[in-house]
């Protein structure tokens, strides 16, 4: 069985963020849960899934999230999906670079991110870090750390590449069985790299398999 979750985008008015759109999606896995079971399928496991935006928000819900949701999630995979947010590796939107600018620019990103107002300092000395805490996906694998696939674009222009070797760091210092894939000459959409594509949905099949078996 497969559900799609939906979330509120972020408007000039509604000030949705990161944040409350995961919050959405716990709020919301319950109901997946009880809806299955009225049409007769019983769920004892999930796996979460995403790309881009849906990505980041499936790594938060698994691994922040899913060792206490309502049945356990065992598996997650997705693509391009930012993982984690720190300054220096958002160099593409002038982040990271020690100057007033570049701590503004920051500090408004951030903000909109987390959907907690951060301010220039902060970003100087370091302490935005813990408002982002709770969308930093990377930054929660130890909390759950199940099996993964991902995959991303070296010259992605959306989701800072190197935000992604974040993730990849801690599904190797966490243990995890994983594997991360980089499209070499793709941006987001991993357009480029059709092989390494194929390869990488031949292992969602492979981990899906193992993972989540049909019985």
């Amino acid at each position: 069985m497969a559900a799609g979750i939906n979330y509120t985008l972020r408007t000039d008015t509604n000030g949705a963020s990161v944040l409350s759109q995961s919050n959405e999606i716990k709020a919301a896995v319950p109901k997946v849960i009880e809806a299955a079971e009225t049409a007769g399928y019983h769920i004892d496991k999930m796996t979460m899934a995403g790309g881009s935006a849906g990505h980041a928000l499936a790594m938060i819900c698994a691994y922040r999230d899913g060792k206490d949701a309502p049945v356990p999630v065992v598996f997650t995979y997705g693509a391009v999906g930012p993982s984690s947010f720190v300054a220096e590796d958002w160099g593409i939107f002038g982040l990271g670079l020690d100057t007033d600018e570049s701590r503004k620019a920051g500090a408004g990103l951030f903000s909109v991110m987390s959907g907690k107002e951060i301010a220039p300092e902060e970003i100087r000395d370091g302490s935005y870090r813990e408002k982002i805490h709770e969308i930093a996906a990377a930054e929660w694998v130890e909390n759950n750390p199940i099996p993964t696939v991902v995959a991303y674009g070296a010259h992605d222009r959306v989701q800072q590449f190197l935000a992604s070797k974040r993730l990849e760091a801690a599904l190797k210092e966490n243990g995890v069985d994983y594997k991360y894939f980089v499209l070499e000459h793709s941006g987001h959409g991993l357009q480029n790299d059709s092989a390494v594509s194929m390869l990488w949905m031949e292992a969602v099949e492979e981990y899906l398999d193992k993972y989540m078996p049909v019985r």
